[in-house]
């Protein structure tokens, strides 16, 4: 199984500060997914910048960077145009509570 770095951000600056309600319940839906994901085994590790302006960063097991676009392209928030992505093969050097 391959890793793969998928950043996603917001369709404006100062999304964090300026988030409609819709927006907002489609984030909820998102983190949802994001949880279902770790459940499963699928979602490493998530997390955003702590700006006005963020960046978020998710890293996930896949079988193919195809995989990991079908995973990004299924996230609620991707669908729903709130935030757009861009997906990379990577690897995970050092991590807590994983043998290296």
């Amino acid at each position: 199984m391959n890793e793969y770095l998928i950043t996603l951000r917001p369709p404006r600056d100062g999304f964090a500060d300026n988030a409609t309600p819709e927006e907002r319940a489609v984030i909820g839906e998102h983190f949802a997914y994001l949880r279902t994901a770790h459940t499963g085994g699928t979602l490493i590790i998530a997390g955003r910048t702590q700006e006005t302006t963020p960046v978020g960063l998710v890293i996930i097991r896949a079988e193919s960077e195809a995989a990991a676009r079908r995973f990004a392209d299924a996230d609620p928030a991707v669908r729903a145009g709130v935030f757009r992505y861009d997906c990379k093969p990577y690897a995970v050097a050092l991590m807590e509570g994983r043998s290296q």
